[in-house]
């Protein structure tokens, strides 16, 4: 992995939080800094595709715990098979 040097300016309690769980940790304040930033990156990030692309036709009503229940009942023994141990 190619790395690229940044300077950032960061609060000081957060540095001795980081110098901290880095002694902590065994591992460097370097490498806990990289794991912030792919957090942060990741949670800005613009995918090309929804997370939920399908749509599903429904009745335009909430339906009760126990309509879910059967249904997703229903759905384990579609996808098991007769006479399986789900």
């Amino acid at each position: 992995m190619s790395l690229k040097r940044t300077n950032v300016y960061a609060d000081p309690e957060d540095l001795a939080i980081i110098k901290e769980a880095a002694k902590r940790r065994g591992i460097s304040e370097a490498e806990i800094i990289r794991q912030g930033i792919h957090l942060a990156a990741m949670a800005n990030r613009v995918w090309d595709e929804p997370l939920f692309s399908r749509t599903f036709e429904g009745t335009g009503r909430t339906l009760s715990k126990r309509e879910v229940r059967d249904t997703v009942a229903d759905a384990v023994r579609r996808e098991t098979g007769p006479g399986t141990a789900a």
